[in-house]
């Protein structure tokens, strides 16, 4: 079973919520979590806002169609995306922000694409200062679950203080339509795949459609009503801890109803070395990324 836990009781560092969190974490890589800042009100605004905006003609999106600008900010369209190279495109609709560099600081010169300038469409009104304000408690609530897994696992063996300074945090609206007549065997709302990064605090709006690979190989279905998250960790997470933290395969298969799901991918700062501890190895968090992405964006592919 996927552990359920509450954010508060791992805030107060429970011992037993901390046991479960220790389970999920070394042995399944999923788990739920309630009791955030974020409550189911705020969440079903923000799911409204995407669905509101998914739901515009193409042409009130090309405006903000991230294939233009060569970094992954802004509206991607169906098939914009291959998650598995042995799979067809996602039929998924995504649109992306993320943390944007204060001008005076060290890596702004660099002109990095993790940090890229965000795009904001026009329409629906009010659409960016809510989606701002939720992306900043989003991550908040991530850096809280980060340090509850740092002292499960002891005096933070990790490096996680400090290392999120300036965060490649990227926050992402999926549209799920009902399954295409056309779908066949190779085709996925979102293939099977591990998240890249490190934490994954995931919104969704009580739709099914996510199913996760258990320990025993089989898949499991997971749900969560606004105001419950689902969280996983990503293979830089694995990398990092040497394994400590699992990266669990996951998908969406599609089916008869459409759905949106709203992910925060929360990773460190560019260039924080995720090598497996005691390794001699020197393994940039914003290389690893870049390449990831640069295997999974169609315009990011191509151009590379």
């Amino acid at each position: 079973m996927i552990p359920e836990l509450n954010l508060k009781a791992l805030n107060a560092r429970d011992p037993g919520e901390m046991a479960q969190l220790g389970r999920a974490v070394r042995d399944i890589g999923f788990l739920t979590v309630t009791g955030t800042s974020l409550t189911a009100s705020r969440v079903s605004r923000v799911l409204d806002l995407y669905r509101a905006f998914f739901q515009m003609p193409e042409e009130e999106k090309r405006p903000v169609d991230m294939a233009r600008t060569g970094a992954n900010r802004g509206w991607g369209a169906p098939g914009s995306e291959q998650v598995d190279p042995k799979a067809n495109p996602d039929f998924k609709e995504v649109f992306d922000c993320g943390y944007e560099l204060p001008a005076r600081h060290p890596l702004a010169s660099r002109n990095l694409s993790v940090y890229a300038p965000n795009l904001w469409p026009a329409v629906p009104a009010q659409f960016r200062t809510e989606i701002q304000a939720y992306y900043a408690e989003a991550l908040e609530v991530g850096r809280q679950v980060l340090a509850a897994i740092a002292d499960a696992a002891g005096d933070d063996p990790f490096g996680f203080a400090g290392a999120f300074d300036a965060p490649m945090a990227l926050l992402r609206g999926n549209y799920y339509p009902e399954r295409p007549g056309w779908a066949g065997a190779k085709d996925f709302g979102i293939a099977a795949h591990t998240d890249y990064g490190c934490l994954t605090l995931l919104a969704m709006d009580g739709s099914p459609g996510l199913t996760v690979q258990m320990p025993d190989g089989s898949w499991q279905a997971i749900n969560a009503q606004p105001g419950v998250f689902v969280i996983n960790f990503g293979e830089m997470l694995e990398m990092w801890t040497g394994g400590r933290v699992k990266a669990t395969l996951h998908r969406v298969v599609g089916g008869a109803n459409e759905r949106i799901s709203v992910p925060l991918f929360l990773n460190p700062s560019y260039d924080t070395n995720v090598a497996p501890p005691g390794s001699s190895e020197t393994i940039l968090a914003g290389d690893h990324l870049s390449r990831r992405f640069n295997e999974t964006y169609l315009h990011l592919k191509s151009k590379a």
